[in-house]
């Protein structure tokens, strides 16, 4: 028996722009937060032939082409053909609510894969792999934020050249800065999950094409997150503040489907309340709000009110790692 453990995450400044359509032509900069939320995978050696998968639905395939799950399926095709596996996945949040599951789950897979075997596999080597499954194999609109933030862990600054390499850079913020940010910011979820293909599918697409609104757009994302890493650098955490809701209107007018009347209502609700900054995690459309408040309890007792459940969290420091091996 084996289970690994592989965080979940946050943007802190520059998410969009790590997708291959944009960073391929100008580069990507993006800031973000492996947070104490998890997936959790387990891998048992059984006697019986194929496999045994259990995650939202359960599967008992005899071969790696006759599963379902695309991920599941590309992992053991790679890593173990020749069945005789059980596997199980867990996780602390539901799929689709923006702090990047997929991308820990195809992380913590392939961790898993590589310590069953007894083969260690380095943050980067299941970072890329993750995203060769995902972009390249899956041809999935979507970015390498996810896979190497949960391969890595930290607060991190993950530089998306146009070459495809990426350099990782640790935030490099003071205790003060970090406990200050653990207090302070407070996420809350809105109810709504989806999946966030759709959303990127058409900034991908329209980066793509050339679209002068949105590769502007995504050129001062870009810019927020260099601005972002420089104001926690400086223990600014009030001017942070401000460049998240600078980076809110600014997502917003990337897509129709970035927000909707509801979340539009928690958000003015959080900032009259006393939120000094906010946005929406993830692609859009739904899962989590996050807030920066000098008064944490003012806006708890708002989103109270309005029937949102507030998921608590700290920073996790190690990325994907292996916490059962008997």
């Amino acid at each position: 028996m084996l289970i690994t453990r592989t965080p979940l995450r946050i943007s802190l400044g520059g998410g969009g722009t790590d997708l291959p359509s944009y960073y391929e032509q100008f580069g990507g900069y993006v800031v973000s937060a492996a947070i104490s939320q998890y997936i959790f995978i387990g891998i048992n050696r059984m006697f019986s032939d194929g496999y045994l998968l259990k995650y939202s639905a359960l599967e008992n395939p005899q071969q790696v082409e006759e599963i379902k799950h695309p991920i599941f399926r590309e992992v053991l095709r790679r890593h173990n053909g020749e069945g005789h596996l059980e596997i199980a996945s867990l996780a602390d949040v539901p799929a689709g609510t923006g702090l990047g599951s997929s991308g820990t789950f195809t992380v913590g897979l392939l961790k898993a894969m590589y310590a069953f075997k007894r083969h260690p596999a380095a943050p980067e080597v299941l970072a890329e792999e993750a995203c060769d499954i995902e972009i390249n194999v899956l041809k999935r609109a979507i970015g390498k934020q996810d896979q190497y933030i949960a391969a890595f862990g930290g607060v991190t600054c993950f530089d998306f050249r146009p070459d495809g390499t990426v350099g990782v850079e640790p935030l490099k913020i003071s205790n003060d800065t970090l406990l200050d940010l653990e207090h302070n910011l407070l996420m809350f979820f809105t109810g709504y999950s989806r999946h966030s293909i759709g959303v990127l599918a058409d900034q991908h697409e329209r980066s793509r094409q050339g679209d002068r609104s949105m590769l502007e757009n995504l050129h001062f994302t870009k810019q927020l997150g260099l601005s972002a890493k420089e104001a926690l650098e400086g223990g600014k955490t009030r001017c942070y503040a401000e460049l998240m809701k600078e980076h809110w209107e600014h997502k917003r007018a990337r897509s129709q489907g970035m927000t909707n009347e509801n979340i539009d209502r928690w958000y003015e609700a959080g900032m009259r309340n006393g939120a000094l900054g906010g946005k929406l995690v993830g692609a859009g459309g739904g899962g989590y709000l996050l807030f920066y408040a000098d008064d944490p309890m003012r806006v708890r007792r708002a989103m109270a009110t309005e029937g949102l459940s507030e998921l608590r969290f700290r920073f996790d420091h190690d990325g994907s790692t292996v916490l059962v091996r008997d």
